[in-house]
Formats: C-alpha cells, sequence, structure tokens
C-alpha cells in the first residue's frame, strides 16, 4: 500500500545538520567544545533511555522554559580560557546558524502536489521557527512543547498521526535522529531516516510518494 502521508522533523532535515550550528556557536562563543559535548552526551542519553527527566526532556515537553534551559546549561559550561558561558540568549545563538535546506522543502511541496498529505513534528528546543514557510505546505504542525509530549515517546507520533486522520501505517516519518525513525516504525509508520536531501528523496521515490 502506497503511504498518504509524510510527517518529518525539521531541524536537521529541514535545517542543515544541527552539528555544523553547534560547532559554529562553540567558536563563536569560545566555549570549550569538550565540556559541551561531555554533558550533552549525558543529557541525551538520560532523554532517550527513558532514565527519567533531564533538562532537555524538560525543554522539549514544554516542563522547562527556556530561560531556565539555559541556566542550567551555561552552568555546566567554560569558555576555553576557564571562564563562565553567558546564558541569556543561547538557545538563539547556539541555533543561529540553522539553514533553510531548499531541496527538503522543494521535495514536501512535490509531495503535496502528487496529493500525498504532509505535516512537521519537532522536538522544540526554544526554537524560533520559519512559521511564514510552512503556511500551505503542511496540513498539520506539532511542536513538542506546545502539545506537552515529545518524540520517541508513541504519544506525540500518535496525535500527528490523528490530526491527519489517517492509521500509523499510512504514514511515513522522516528524522535525523534514528532513535526517532525506529519509535515511529514500532507504531507501523514508514520510517526514514535522513542523512541527505537526495537520499530521501529515493527513499520517498521507492514508497511511492515522488515519480
Amino acid at each position: 500500500m502506497t503511504p498518504r502521508a509524510v510527517i518529518t522533523d525539521w531541524g536537521g532535515v529541514l535545517t542543515s545538520p544541527l552539528n555544523q550550528a553547534v560547532d559554529a556557536w562553540l567558536a563563536a562563543d569560545r566555549v570549550d567544545a569538550d565540556g559541551y559535548r561531555s554533558v550533552m552526551r549525558a543529557w541525551v542519553k538520560q532523554a532517550y533511555d527513558g532514565t527519567g527527566t533531564n533538562p532537555i526532556h524538560g525543554l522539549e515537553d514544554g516542563s522547562l522554559a527556556p530561560d531556565e534551559f539555559e541556566r542550567l546549561l551555561a552552568a555546566e559550561l567554560r569558555t576555553v580560557d576557564g571562564g563562565p558561558v553567558t546564558a541569556a540568549g543561547l538557545i538563539e545563538r547556539m541555533f543561529a546558524g540553522f539553514a533553510p535546506v531548499e531541496e527538503m522543502y522543494a521535495l514536501l511541496e512535490e509531495v503535496r502536489a502528487g496529493g500525498a498529505r504532509t505535516a512537521l513534528l519537532s522536538n522544540s528546543w526554544g526554537n524560533v521557527y520559519p512559521r511564514d514557510r510552512w503556511t500551505g505546505l503542511f496540513d498539520a504542525v506539532v511542536i513538542s512543547c506546545e502539545v506537552g509530549m515529545r518524540k520517541p515517546d508513541e504519544a506525540i507520533f500518535r496525535h500527528a498521526v490523528d490530526l491527519l486522520g489517517l492509521d500509523p501505517a499510512e504514514c511515513v516519518f522522516i528524522d535525523d535522529i534514528v532513535h526517532n525513525t525506529r519509535a515511529a516504525e514500532s507504531l507501523g509508520m514508514h520510517g526514514v531516516h535522513h542523512t541527505t536531501a537526495s537520499e530521501t528523496r529515493a527513499a520517498l521515490t521507492a514508497l511511492g510518494l515522488l515519480p
């Protein structure tokens, strides 16, 4: 059965890779990169392995305010010369290097032109989203902090699918984090682990969503 909808992540799929933006921020703010990566490895592992809540978990599901996340993260970091890292505006600076991937936007427009539905499903990090670009592109937009759920929890995938009025098996989910695509697949969705626009295009073509 050909899927009837594509649900996509935002950061790292419709934008340039997260690691590029983070590397640019670390250099611009002169943050000790090893210290940052050590903290984030621990926080990300906790956020995805079900061992409880942590700042990333709270930021994504909306239970932790972005400015409090900035304060907590900045407290764990140091500059390359041992100084403090400024908390205020940290998230904005971290993601300042995000740039839209025009090929992915064009791909979604082709999917819609072919008659399939589209939706966005993003774990928010307090980001400022380019919502003006989404008008007419998505049938549904699900931002984690706005619905009190986060990927890879089953509930947020079901919420996105329900908004489209479809069954999980009728939906493709695209994400640059394989843990999330596997979670979607466990519900019966078609998971596409995004690495490049060309590979994602090939995957959607194989599923019959693109010619």
